[in-house]
């Protein structure tokens, strides 16, 4: 079975919102940015970011409820060290890596360089899709169940966060993400290739897809306007550009 196959099955509680349902996929809904601000920097509320940062990286699945998880994805825009257009952890062992994404299966040691570089990832930026993915294939493939359900949930619950954002089917149902390869990897792990992305102003990305059917969307709408924000916040000069 090729990777493809595995994240597509990853992502089943969000397939059917992405394929275009008229309504959110259930779950914590629209973020309020404002009030998710707020928590994550206050150290007496449950939604404190370095809490939540501590219980999502516990190997458990107990601790967070779905409130929770948005508040910790979300709450990310809000870090101090947050930069949505962040450089990959280690590019060389990055590009060194890639061409075994192709492969149908992997040695051990290629896991090993894979779960490394996963890891690495994610101390940097935990909400990686991409690398939690990863980091799930490889505890199944090394026989670990229990450790990639444990983090499948955790990915699920991410998605499920973003699903519940909107539709995406218009810039008023825009799906909000915190990272720009979010929109890819959100789309993909749904099952849904996306082929090109454009910015649509005030603050929004349109991918275009390739739909399933002849009745699905060409295409779906994301909301960049906090992640823009924040980046131009830190970034004073590039915003009077």
């Amino acid at each position: 079975m090729t990777l493809r196959h595995i994240l597509i099955s990853l992502a089943a509680l969000v397939t059917g919102a992405a394929a275009a349902a008229a309504a959110p996929a259930a779950g914590p809904g629209k973020p309020d940015l404002e009030a998710i601000r707020a928590a994550s920097v206050d150290e007496s509320s449950p939604y404190y970011y370095p809490r939540l940062l501590r219980e999502f990286m516990r190997n458990d699945t107990t601790s967070m409820d779905t409130r929770a998880f948005q508040y910790f994805y979300y709450g990310t825009l809000f870090q101090e060290d947050y930069d949505p257009y962040r450089p990959p952890v280690d590019p060389a062992t990055l590009e060194r890596i890639t061409p075994l994404f192709n492969k149908k299966s992997w040695t051990r040691a290629e896991r090993k360089q894979i779960l490394d570089y996963a890891m690495e990832s994610l101390a940097d930026n935990p909400v990686n899709l991409r690398q939690l993915t990863n980091r799930i294939f490889v505890y199944e493939q090394n026989g670990k169940y229990d450790l990639a359900k444990i983090w499948q949930y955790k990915l699920n619950r991410l998605l499920l966060v973003i699903a519940s954002s909107g539709t995406g089917l218009d810039p008023e149902n825009a799906w909000t993400v915190v990272y720009p390869h979010d929109e890819y990897d959100f789309l993909n792990l749904s099952g849904i290739t996306a082929r090109e992305q454009r910015y649509e102003p005030p603050h929004y990305d349109y991918i275009v897809v390739n739909p399933k059917t002849p009745t699905s969307p060409k295409g779906y709408y994301f909301n960049i306007g906090e992640l823009l924000r924040q980046y131009y916040l830190k970034h004073p000069s590039e915003s009077a550009e």
